[in-house]
Formats: C-alpha cells, sequence, structure tokens
C-alpha cells in the first residue's frame, strides 16, 4: 500500500518552499506516495504548490490580526469553519501522517491529526520556535529544526536537527553568473546587488533603495530589485530610464538572480539564510524587526558573531544599506571573507534528512 502524506501550512515562500522541497524528497524516495497539501484560501500556497505539480485544498482560515483588532471578529468562526473543512479532507483523504511547515493552515490540520492518533511531523525552520509549534510540539511524532539548541521550545526526545531545506533549483542550479546576467538583461562588467525583501517585499529595503539608487549606480554598481507586490509601481517608476536596474515584484528564476549576484541586501528569515548558505554569498541582512519574538535579529546577529554577515537595524536602513553596500562592493577581501564564512554553514541535503526519517518513522 502506498503511503499517503499531508503537508500543512505556507503564507510565505519561507514555508511555502521547504515545504515543497519536503514532498520532492519523499517522492525521489518512493515515487508512490500519494501527498496532498493544506494551506489558506487567499495565500500564496494556493498558487505556488499547484505550480509545482502538486494537489492542494484551501481552508478558510486567518491569523490574529494585531494591526487592527476590529478585524479579528470574525476570528471564531473561520476556526471552527477550518476544523471542520479539515475534518473533511483527513476523511477523505486517510493520510499516513502530516507534516507541518508553520503558518496558519499547519495549526487546525496537525491539531486535528494528533486528535485521531494519526502521526505529526513538525518543521520548525527558525531559531525561535513559534507559538502554535511549541503547542503542537508536545503531541507530535518528531520535530525536526534548523539549529541546536531547540530543547527550551521542544521535548528533547523528539528533536532532530536537519538544517532547512533549500530548493533544489537553488541547491543543484548549474546557472553561471553570465548567464544569471543575460537574464536580466545587465552588463558582465559591472558588480551585480541583488535585493530583496522575501516573497512579500520588505519596505525599509525599497525605501532605502529608492531613495538612494542613483548613489548605487554612480558607484559603478548594478541592482536586481525584488521588490513584493505593494511597492513594485513605485519602484517601477523609480527605475524607468535606469538601464542598470531590473525590478519586478516577484523572481520565479531564484537560481539566476543568485547566480548574478555579487553581493546580496535580504531580510534575515531562516529560510533567506539557508539559500545564502548554499549560494555563498556576501550579504547585507535587515532583519524584518516586527517576526515573532524578534527572531530574525537573533538569526542575523549570530551570522555576524561567525563573521559571516554584515547586518543594519530596520530603523536605521534608509540611510545606512546603500553606503553600507558601496563599501563592501569596494572590500575585496571582506567579501572573500564573508563568501567562505556563510558557505561554511551551507546544508543541502535537508530535505532528504527530513524525508528519510518522516519514512523511517512510518
Amino acid at each position: 500500500m502506498s503511503k499517503k502524506i499531508i503537508i500543512a501550512g505556507g503564507g510565505t515562500g519561507g514555508h511555502i518552499f521547504p515545504a515543497i522541497a519536503i514532498a520532492n524528497a519523499l517522492k525521489k524516495i518512493d515515487t508512490s506516495i500519494e501527498i496532498l497539501f493544506v494551506g489558506a484560501k487567499g495565500k500564496m500556497e494556493m498558487e505556488k504548490v499547484p505550480q509545482a505539480g502538486y494537489r492542494i485544498e484551501g481552508l478558510d482560515i486567518a491569523g490574529f490580526n494585531r494591526s487592527s483588532l476590529i478585524k479579528n471578529i470574525s476570528l471564531p468562526f473561520k476556526l471552527v469553519k477550518s476544523f471542520l473543512q479539515v475534518r473533511t479532507i483527513v476523511k477523505n483523504f486517510h493520510p499516513d501522517a502530516i507534516i507541518g511547515v508553520g503558518g496558519y493552515s499547519s495549526f487546525p490540520v496537525l491539531r486535528f491529526g494528533q486528535a485521531k492518533g494519526i502521526p505529526t511531523f513538525i518543521h520548525e525552520s527558525n531559531s525561535f520556535a513559534g507559538r502554535s509549534n511549541i503547542l503542537l510540539g508536545k503531541k507530535a511524532t518528531k520535530i525536526f529544526v534548523a539549529t541546536d539548541g531547540m530543547e527550551k521550545f521542544f521535548p528533547k526526545e523528539k528533536i532532530v536537527v536537519t538544517g532547512n531545506p533549500v530548493r533544489s533549483s537553488i541547491s543543484q542550479s548549474t546557472v553561471t553568473r553570465s548567464q544569471g546576467i543575460k537574464f536580466f538583461s545587465l552588463g558582465e562588467n559591472k558588480k551585480t546587488v541583488f535585493a530583496v525583501g522575501g516573497s512579500l517585499g520588505a519596505r525599509s529595503i525599497n525605501q532605502a533603495i529608492n531613495k538612494h539608487v542613483d548613489d548605487l549606480l554612480n558607484a559603478g554598481l548594478q541592482l536586481i530589485w525584488q521588490t513584493g507586490k505593494p511597492y513594485a509601481a513605485e519602484a517601477k517608476k523609480r527605475a524607468e530610464g535606469r538601464s542598470s536596474v531590473w525590478v519586478n515584484e516577484f523572481i520565479t528564476q531564484m537560481d539566476c538572480a543568485y547566480a548574478a549576484a555579487d553581493i546580496v541586501i535580504s531580510r534575515a528569515g531562516a529560510m533567506a539564510i539557508a539559500e545564502l548558505c548554499v549560494v555563498r554569498k556576501p550579504v547585507l541582512f535587515v532583519p524584518y524587526p516586527y517576526a515573532a519574538e524578534d527572531h530574525q535579529t537573533v538569526n542575523a546577529k549570530n551570522l555576524v558573531s561567525k563573521r559571516a554577515a554584515l547586518m543594519v537595524k530596520d530603523d536605521e536602513a534608509l540611510d545606512k544599506v546603500v553606503p553600507m553596500i558601496i563599501e563592501l562592493a569596494n572590500d575585496e577581501n571582506k567579501q572573500n571573507e564573508l563568501k567562505k564564512n556563510i558557505g561554511a554553514l551551507a546544508i543541502t541535503d535537508a530535505d532528504k534528512r527530513i524525508a528519510d526519517e518522516i519514512l523511517r518513522t512510518l
């Protein structure tokens, strides 16, 4: 009998891409495994998962809105509705296991699975565990984590340190710098800065570049700028007539962007870090300060302490990011040091480690 597995979660690329990497690794080990994703309606996973060739069911669920309390009025109804939807999905699919990757939709699915005695697995990508994962961890079969020291959040005997899965298009990329540069129609002879604020964009990074883009270009640099949806129109307007700037809301060909990049400006989410370690790029982190327990700052400081990255605080980004990037671009020794040290932290087979462990347990 072939195994059936539900993978639940999403919301951002940081949850979705590792989930797809785990699914691919499971299928690689056993092609007969049937995989069903469960996500939140209206979120990014509803588009990205089918693009990767997997079936997905959407739940009517939303997270707690901290900025507008009035929007939380319908939350209890959505939670009840999502639990009913989960019951139907699980009843129809009969999973042998459920994997949660974080994001609102993972909680009701894993909670229901645990109540029914179905083996549940959690992937916690951050060095600071999310609240729902801590709750779910008590009854989980195994918990896959990126780093040591997670015993303060989870039962020690359930933890398996695997690292974070990096999508194979990046970890196994063969794209050369020339091919990457050509993809973005930029010049071979200029250093390329790649600014990326995660799949949803980063306001402080976008504003810093918008304000100082000419300083960047006057320093002889060129730019690949992923803005996220909210800032795309403004950034495109700013880039008009500047042939050394490529701008778009989202980059599907991340392997080309990393190949073209000499220096990266990035948020410090766990998945961004995992990718940057694998591609060995000098990076300036601007951690998102409102992430749960400020875990992005913890993530970035961890790399800075290993001389594997630079960091600037979000509220200082506007006038510090571009000067720091120009300074780094002119310092080959610093670039090489950062490359060497960040590359030493790379884990390229986390997806396989997780898939092996799940199938060994079932």
